[in-house]
Order: structure tokens, then sequence, then C-alpha cells
């Protein structure tokens, strides 16, 4: 439906000081602190996971050479979604000069719901990375204490026991990355990057990687996170996340939180002969999702 000079009636009359409520400032691209970014050329996207060999055994004197198998772990798809919005101005609006005092502020709008909608796709892939319904190409969560393994083993990027943001949940999970293996149970050296937090845990996170003794207790002991620099790049807030409790580590484990654009946002009009109405729009199409879950660590919080 177009929007008429009825729904505008205020911009036609005499006296207006001033419109707002289109301006809000924004929170920016929030997503790049998590996703590595590719470009896509087709309807979707597989990337699959090998498996290398085992450790080298022992030859004995004399005895055969042993001989292992490479193949396939699994496979993640990503599958872009088209996302659009549009708006449409009638004719005797923009005959009425409404089009120059709106077009700039309204397409300024559209930009803003599109770029809030990819924030929230990109925050859903941890939102509801512990939810068993969303599972990657190992058949589990994001987020699972069983992440299976060629080797027959598995590999966990949670808690046993999900815990608040604190110094022992982080320094548990540094040393729960260390542990990781690669597909035949060889230890892959991994090592966190990046805290993601919501708003309610900024302060937490400040204390916790920011400080120079370690916070909440009177011994004069150095903070070791900060001190060890096992969270090299900081913390970071998003404020998509719908978990106030929940908390994040990105790592340098590669190929694991994925965004491909397929086509990037594009911007078009058109008017319609038999109504004279113009409309605008806004497209754009891409995918958020993750490859190697071990490319992230996450608790929900106790």
């Amino acid at each position: 439906m177009a929007i008429s000079r009825a729904q505008l009636l205020k911009e036609l009359l005499p006296g207006l000081n001033a419109l707002f409520g289109l301006e809000y400032a924004t929170y920016g691209e929030q997503h790049k602190e998590i996703y590595e970014t590719e470009t896509s050329e087709r309807s979707f996207e597989e990337e699959t996971k090998l498996s290398g060999f085992s450790a080298a055994p022992v030859k004995n004197e004399g005895s055969a050479m042993a001989y292992d198998n490479a193949q396939e772990a699994f496979t993640a798809r990503y599958t872009h979604e088209t996302i659009a919005l549009g708006f449409s101005l009638t004719e005797e609006a923009i005959e009425d000069n409404l089009y120059d005092s709106l077009s700039g502020r309204y397409t300024k709008a559209l930009a803003r719901a599109m770029a809030y909608t990819k924030q929230v796709k990109a925050a859903n892939v941890l939102n509801n990375g512990f939810n068993s319904a969303f599972a990657g190409g190992d058949g589990v969560a994001l987020f699972a204490t069983n992440h299976p393994l060629v080797s027959g083993g598995v590999n966990s990027n949670t808690p046993a026991t999900q815990a608040d943001l604190n110094e022992t949940s982080l320094e548990n999970a540094v040393i729960q990355i260390a542990a990781w293996t690669d597909e035949r149970g060889l230890l892959i050296a991994a090592k966190p990057r990046k805290l993601i937090v919501p708003p309610s845990l900024q302060f937490v996170a400040t204390r916790l990687l920011e400080t120079e003794l370690r916070v909440g207790t009177a011994d004069n002991d150095i903070n070791a996170i900060k001190n060890n620099g096992s969270i090299p790049e900081g913390y970071t807030v998003n404020n998509y996340l719908t978990d106030t409790n929940a908390w994040f580590l990105t790592t340098d484990v590669p190929n694991g939180m994925k965004h491909f654009v397929r086509t990037p946002l594009q911007n078009s009009m058109d008017g319609d002969f038999d109504t004279g109405n113009v409309r605008y729009k806004a497209r754009e199409r891409y995918s958020f999702g993750f490859s190697d879950p071990l490319g992230m660590f996450g608790s929900q919080g106790a």
C-alpha cells in the first residue's frame, strides 16, 4: 500500500517545526566482530571438514608399515536468504512535494531496517546455538559437549555445567579450548581470541580482562587472564544477544563462523504507470552460519 497524503497530513500544513523518529543512532555492524565474510556466486555454499591421520605408531624391526585412510568428516551448508523491504509514495504525495521533504528520511529509515535485520540474523546463530533444532554439519548444536569425531571421541565447546561469566569459568574455558583435538584425536593448539558478551555483562568483562589484579578477592594476586594474554583481542558487546547471561569466545580455529554475501545491499526505484505511484526498495541476499563449531566456545550462564 502506498503512503498517501492522508498519512502525512502534518507535512502539508504550515507551522511544522521538525520531523523526528527516523534518525536514531544504530549500533553498527557488530557481526564483523564474530564472522569471516566471503562472497558467493551460487544459491548455497557447502564446506566439508576433512579428517587427517592418526598419530604415527612405532614400527617394529622387520614388521610391515602401518597405513591409514583419510576421509571426510561432515559438510556444512549455507543457504542464502533474500532480505527485502520497500515503500511507495502516491502520485499526489509526490506532486505536493512530499517526496522532496521525506524521501531522504525514508530511504535512511529503509537502510536502518535492513541493517537491523542483518544484525538480528547474525546474532541468532549464537542465540540458537544451544538448541539442537539448529544443528550444524556434524549433527549437533553449535555449542555442545558431544561434537563427534572420526576417531570415536568428542570435542566440547561448552561447559559440562553451564556457568556464569566469572574468573573461574573464563579460565576453565581457556583450558578446555586448549584440549581440543582434530578428527583423529591429535591436539590442535587452539586458543581463544575475543570475548563476546551482551550489554548486561560488559562491566563484568571489563573487570575480568582489564584490571591488573584479581577481582572480587582480598588476595594481592595478579590477574592471570590479563597477564597471560589469554584473550588477546579483549571483549566486544553484541546488543542483539537475547540471553543476558550467555557469553561466548571466538577462537583461532579457521573456517568457523562464516558470513556469505550472495548479493550486496542494492537500492532501486520505479514508477507505476496506472497509479503514478513511485516505489522504493532495498534488497540483499546473504547467509550466516558456521562450518567448524570449534570456531566458537559458548556458555548459557548458570
